[in-house]
């Protein structure tokens, strides 16, 4: 049982609050919230009675407003999940009823409308829970399910914890480990094989122990997110420059990133989704089609998948800020594989370092006439999930999506399916020190570096030569 201290200071009434059996890092508020309380937005308007300036706070973050300012193909643009292409459900624009249930707030229904200056529809319950109960229904703009017990998990609030960000970040994308591959309900409660960092039993990080937040701003996005964004951090915050005994491994640090050495492995727990192909979709096949894992390689709404279990990550070089994106409207070539979100440093670049990463590759719809992908509706009424129209879905996404009418562009009436592909980085699942990648599993006949690819002419420690300068 945890107890509450009570201090009592000159000229001030305060009310001892008796904290019932909730988590040590709760703060029991049931001397504050009253109820009833029916609504996700009527919680936050008691919660905005003693946090207003924290409310405007979180107006101004990437997670309420999903995008932020920076410059990509020598414009300034707001870009994030509310315009981007993705190779998973293509868009979140005309899908909002669906992907706000991944939103920190209530009301979603349209992104062309949706006032982002209004606090009173922020979501605090989602990120400072304390009981586990609290959970967001899907289909609803962000609404909480039904049964939760609003007034209860409103007086029983604290600090974020693993299971706050993974209601959205385990299960990105659509489903458990989808998206990231080193993120997912794993990573929940996981031991020292899974991650050293957030084992329950040794370090027992949360989030926020390397995210440190200020003001609400969260440090850390995707490439997806922010490919020009620099502000990001690493291993240096908590490791110096040279954290091995060997010499030789220090002389790694300048090129060779930590997390490719110390993640040996990404998905090691649960599958991830490595592949999707939107144009296998609407068929009635027979029987199940499922992997060696169990993972379905085969939905008609969706269309084929493959996944992948201890997967290896592809390499990369990578400096923070030296990333690119597709952008909405720009034109494709559909023979040719178009990279949506992808590092773009190379051996030549200052600071960068090869580095692990996740590519999700896919197959997805675009317009044959004008060459651009479309941002299709695939949720609710005209949507290719319910309907399987892709005409019709290929129409209301286009005609919903403000950027395309800002190029002029709709939808033609004839559609196709290019090749893409994400590149998502790995930086999570960080082995023990004993499960780090050994000389020969990188060097070597049989090493996992191609590199040729990497701009090597060869093997570096085959030829001292063919050393980066």
């Amino acid at each position: 049982m945890q107890q509450n201290v009570v201090k009592f200071l000159p000229g001030l009434l305060i009310v001892a609050l008796v904290l019932a059996a909730v988590p040590a890092f709760a703060q029991s508020h049931e001397g504050f919230i009253t109820g009833p309380i029916k609504t996700g937005p009527e919680a936050t308007q008691q919660c905005l009675e003693c946090h207003e300036e924290e409310g405007q706070d979180f107006l101004k973050t990437s997670h309420w407003n999903w995008g932020l300012d920076q410059k990509i193909h020598g414009q300034m643009v707001k870009r994030g999940k509310r315009n981007a292409i993705n190779n998973f459900c293509t868009s979140a624009t005309s899908n909002e009823v669906f992907c706000a249930s991944c939103h920190a707030g209530y009301g979603m229904t349209d992104l062309n409308t949706y006032d982002f200056s209004n606090a009173g529809n922020i979501d605090c319950l989602v990120c400072h829970d304390t009981t586990g109960s609290y959970i967001k229904a899907k289909g609803t703009a962000g609404a909480p399910a039904e049964g939760v017990d609003l007034l209860y998990v409103a007086q029983h609030v604290g600090k974020p914890v693993r299971d706050n960000c993974g209601s959205c970040h385990f299960y990105g994308g659509g489903g458990d480990a989808v998206k990231h591959g080193d993120l997912d309900s794993s990573m929940a409660y996981p031991d020292a094989s899974i991650d050293v960092h957030m084992n329950i039993e040794g370090n027992d990080f949360q989030c926020q122990t390397c995210h440190e937040t200020e003001h609400h701003k969260i440090p850390g996005n995707s490439l997806g997110v922010s490919p020009s964004e620099e502000n990001h951090f690493g291993c240096e915050k908590c490791h110096d420059e040279a954290p091995h005994q060997e010499a030789r491994l220090n002389q790694h640090v300048k090129n060779v990133a930590c997390q490719t050495c110390h993640i040996p492995f990404f998905a090691k727990q649960i599958p991830t989704k490595l592949e999707w192909d939107w144009s296998t979709a609407g068929k009635d096949l027979e029987g199940e089609h499922v992997d060696e894992n169990g993972m379905h390689t085969y939905v008609k709404k969706k269309g084929n998948f493959k996944w992948g279990k201890m997967v290896q990550p592809e390499y990369a070089w990578n400096k923070h800020g030296t990333g690119d994106v597709y952008l909405v409207g720009e034109k494709i070539d559909p023979n040719k594989m178009t990279k949506l979100a992808y590092p773009t440093a190379t051996i030549k670049t200052d600071g960068a370092k090869i580095s692990p990463f996740k590519v999700h590759r896919g197959k997805q719809i675009y317009d044959k006439k004008t060459k651009v992908f479309i941002t299709a509706k695939v949720y609710g009424d005209g949507g290719y999930w319910k309907d399987f129209d892709w005409d019709l879905a290929a129409k209301l996404g286009m005609e919903a999506n403000p950027i395309m009418k800002e190029k002029g562009l709709s939808y033609s009436g004839e559609y196709g399916f290019a090749p893409t592909e994400m590149y998502w980085q790995i930086n999570h699942m960080v082995a023990p020190a004993k499960d780090a990648l050994k000389c020969l599993e990188c060097h070597g006949d049989n090493g996992r570096m191609k590199w040729q690819d990497l701009g090597y002419k060869g093997d570096p420690m085959t030829n001292p030569k063919w050393a980066r300068k």
